[in-house]
């Protein structure tokens, strides 16, 4: 059996269609078709099911997927091998990162990342969408999630804590901070959101049941830049991530509420996803490792100074 052929199969399979995988090839369409062709013939068998938009294995199709899978990634990894001689590590890694976390933590660990390897192309897209999460051009996606896709490699990047908080001069009209979580429900919250969506907050006590409370944003933004700028400009209660506000709670430029409860409306966890099975050239091996150490560095406790 013809290994080329085998390897094709391959990205037929991971592209979901014959015209996915031609683009991809550098192939036409007739030509993936027919060598699909060819290779069914001699097995003897259908390898794929094909419709106009989607190509799905037979039960022969996904045993020979796994063989097609090891003999590419083995192909691969001689060719890398073979390119890096006598040369520093260069290679494209795709990354898709969430807009807040992304701008304001990761940004730092990615510039730093291409001072140590300058002859990386690094392609960073901003994005919170949570479907196809791992593209043809995203090698690695880090995302915020409750728990991570079954289909996807996730590895653990660590909590996400979100805080309530607020200015002291807003605490003051309001004749402070809310107390129990069911009073964020009747307050101006600035917080992120999803179109379409209704905003709700999961606080959960250190025993007992959680606390399910809807919210009324009256500033909701993806952009936690901005939604900092709200907050510090006193327009309401801030319901983000640690990390929007860390420098201005140690300065008591805000204070914090609720810290008895671990709060959440998008998720807890942040995730590293990959596709099982895909190539992992060695710049997206070192691109890997070094942001798991990162953020294994970044989960130090938050030092919420003044609270109330």
């Amino acid at each position: 059996m013809d290994p080329s052929a085998l390897t094709l199969l391959v990205e037929i399979l991971d592209a979901g269609n014959l015209s996915r995988a031609a683009r991809k090839l550098k192939m036409t369409r007739a030509n993936v078709s027919y060598r699909l062709a060819q290779l069914e013939k001699q097995v003897g068998a259908q390898l794929i099911r094909r419709t106009t938009v989607l190509a799905e294995p037979t039960e022969i199709g996904k045993r020979l997927y796994e063989h097609g899978l090891v003999i590419r990634n083995e192909l691969l990894l001689a060719e890398e091998s073979i390119a890096r001689l006598g040369k520093e590590l260069e290679g494209r890694v795709g990354l898709s990162v969430p807009s807040g976390y992304g701008q304001m933590v990761m940004a730092d660990w990615l510039i730093e990342f291409k001072r140590r390897y300058p002859g990386i192309v690094l392609d960073v897209v901003f994005e919170n969408r949570i479907d196809n999460l791992v593209r043809d051009e995203i090698d690695i996606a880090i995302r915020v999630l409750p728990e991570p896709p079954p289909h996807l490699v996730a590895r653990d990047m660590g909590p996400v804590r979100y805080v309530a908080c607020a200015t002291p001069a807003w605490a003051q009209a309001h004749g402070g901070m809310p107390q129990a979580p069911g009073q964020l429900a009747q307050l101006p919250i600035i917080t992120s959101g999803v179109v379409g969506e209704k905003v709700r907050l999961r606080a959960y006590p250190a025993s007992g049941a959680f606390h399910e409370v809807p919210l009324a944003p009256t500033l909701v933004s993806e952009h936690f830049p901005f939604l900092r700028e709200g907050i510090l400009a006193g327009l309401g209660i801030g319901l983000v991530p640690d990390y929007v506000v860390k420098d201005a709670i140690a300065s008591g430029a805000v204070l914090t509420a609720l810290g008895d409860y671990r709060l959440s409306i998008f998720g807890n966890w942040l995730f590293m996803l990959y596709m099982p099975g895909r190539h992992q050239t060695r710049a997206i091996r070192t691109c890997i490792d070094y942001l798991l150490e990162c953020s294994q560095a970044a989960q130090r406790p938050l030092h919420t100074g003044v609270t109330g």
